[in-house]
């Protein structure tokens, strides 16, 4: 990437880079992608800045604008107080992948001065052609979101179609390839859930069940692989 030049009032300031991944599958396993937007506090100390600041809070989150997202806000009110000289990221859509967060973004660099960074070069919010460009970008990026939603409702339907659909299910259930949904057979792990069940039934409350469970040392499975749901690891409950 070429270096533009930056103007010495923003290099004065901070630079944030801002670190997103949708899922959390995602933070796992696509290391890759996750150390890549890492690599661009180097390239914000290469522009000139001193400050430079990561906010990887929303490592995990959808940037769709249904889920909160504690970074993203974080962003927005720094760029607010007039501190932020630029923001850095990848893509459009690792900032904000809904019009309304996007523009507000871009609304509020314009006005406090602040750039946009991304993989094809440096952007000023304040200029007329470079919020085209950016607002292009995050409208691509919404398009592109929602052609990724349709065609994963599509597949589902399909699946569903064909009795083949298999969603999330609760500690105690199990899909088996042969069959429907079915109890697991475990019978420790039958007790566990009965147990909870025969105090809450009593106790009327999950705090209430909670603390007889802890005192008296009782276990509780959970899964120990986000991707095989069957494999269970006994831990205590919180």
């Amino acid at each position: 990437m070429m270096l533009r030049e930056l103007p010495q009032e923003a290099l004065s300031r901070s630079a944030i880079v801002y670190v997103r991944q949708s899922t959390g599958m995602q933070v796992q396993e696509n290391l890759e992608s996750q150390r890549r937007p890492y690599d661009l506090a180097n390239l914000a100390r290469q522009y000139g800045f001193r400050d430079v600041s990561v906010i990887d809070e929303d490592l995990g989150r959808s940037a769709s604008g249904t889920m909160d997202r504690p970074g993203f806000r974080n962003l927005v009110g720094r760029i607010c107080e007039g501190t932020v000289g630029a923001v850095f990221c990848l893509e459009a859509s690792r900032l904000a992948r809904n019009g309304r967060d996007w523009h507000h973004l871009l609304e509020l660099c314009g006005l406090v001065g602040a750039y946009v960074v991304d993989g094809d070069g440096v952007h000023n919010p304040a200029m007329p052609n470079d919020r085209l460009l950016l607002g292009l970008k995050g409208t691509m990026s919404e398009f592109e979101l929602t052609l990724i939603r349709n065609r994963l409702v599509d597949a589902a339907v399909s699946k569903a179609r064909r009795g083949e659909l298999r969603i999330g299910v609760p500690i105690g259930y199990l899909w088996p390839r042969e069959g429907g949904l079915m109890m697991d057979p475990d019978q420790r792990v039958q007790q566990a859930i009965r147990t909870v069940f025969r105090l809450f039934e009593r106790l009327g409350s999950a705090m209430q069940v909670l603390l007889p469970m802890r005192r008296e040392r009782l276990l509780f499975p959970r899964p120990s692989d986000a991707r095989r749901a069957s494999l269970l690891t006994w831990r205590a409950p919180s």
